[in-house]
């Protein structure tokens, strides 16, 4: 018997098609189906994996699964299929917007080794080479901001340590892209990793689709390097002029260009990624980070955005 939080018939019917049907070791997964459910209990709850209720099986496999999908992108693809599977339909609005939201980690957090981990679990005593090396380097990415806790991204502040979520939102607050850092980033140094981010694949033949209608965001990305790389990709854009940007251009007169047009109607629509980000946090385990890794945590934001988009 389902209950309440567990996937229903039709969500599973998304995803099951695209779920390995072998663990790489002659042998079968755990009942995926059990196993995700088991993760979107944690997502909900914000518990810890060893005191996961044992109708969904022992916590260790529920955890290891989470840390190899983290890893290997699995999260990301099953993203990117739902995302695909609405776009079909015409269910996506491409009227885009750009924001972030700090999440305060908790101090268990902290702590995690400064190298990448020797072997991702489950993939040690005879896995899979192509996915455990897949996976070890999706893990094992650069990240800005150097190493240590700062390439687990995590920050520090009165506050304590904090992560960033960078993001966009499609105009029905769902997550179209996501960017992790820690919490000190500049909310414009990843606009563009995150506009880059966005893809969405096609159903049948073609590209996916990268490019939006329009991109709105506010003052906090308003400069010309953002400015300037939306024109060259041809994105209509809705960015209010800071006070001393717009001053400056006055004081230069002629020479200070014209000012940037600016939609008042279409900026209105941005409290669409207020409330994703709303949704998104409505998972305690993404409201406040558990994860000690960077990878772990992107992939647990990455499924609360999946869940989101199955139940959209």
């Amino acid at each position: 018997m389902l209950s309440r939080g567990d996937l229903t018939d039709g969500e599973w019917a998304v995803l099951e098609p695209l779920l390995p049907r072998s663990n790489g070791r002659c042998g079968r997964w755990r009942d995926h189906r059990q196993v995700i459910n088991g993760i979107i209990h944690r997502l909900s709850t914000g518990c810890q994996w060893r005191k996961l209720p044992e109708r969904f099986g022992p916590w260790q496999t529920i955890h290891k699964r989470h840390a190899l999908w983290s890893a290997d992108g699995t999260w990301e693809r099953l993203l990117h299929h739902a995302q695909a599977v609405a776009d079909a339909a015409g269910d996506i609005d491409w009227n885009i917007n750009v924001d972030s939201t700090a999440i305060r980690a908790h101090q268990h957090a902290a702590g995690a080794p400064t190298s990448p981990p020797p072997a991702l679990p489950g993939a040690s005593k005879g896995g899979s080479a192509k996915i455990s090396s897949h996976a070890r380097a999706h893990a094992a990415a650069p990240v800005p901001g150097g190493g240590g806790a700062a390439g687990e991204a995590l920050g520090r502040s009165r506050g304590g340590l904090t992560t960033k979520i960078h993001l966009s939102a499609d105009g029905r607050c769902r997550l179209l892209s996501l960017v992790v850092t820690a919490g000190q980033r500049a909310d414009c140094t990843q606009f563009e990793p995150v506009i880059d981010k966005i893809r969405v694949p096609r159903l049948g033949a073609g590209r996916p689709r990268r490019l939006p209608d329009s991109v709105g965001a506010d003052k906090a990305y308003s400069n010309s390097l953002i400015r300037s790389y939306l024109r060259r990709r041809g994105i209509r854009h809705v960015i209010p002029e800071k006070i001393d940007s717009r001053t400056a251009r006055w004081r230069k007169g002629s020479d200070g260009g014209r000012p940037p047009g600016f939609d008042k109607a279409r900026y209105k629509a941005r409290n669409t990624v207020e409330r994703a980000i709303n949704k998104i946090k409505q998972f305690r385990a993404v409201a406040t980070r558990y994860d000690k890794r960077r990878y772990v945590y992107l992939g647990t934001v990455t499924a609360a955005a999946l869940v989101v988009w199955l139940r959209s």
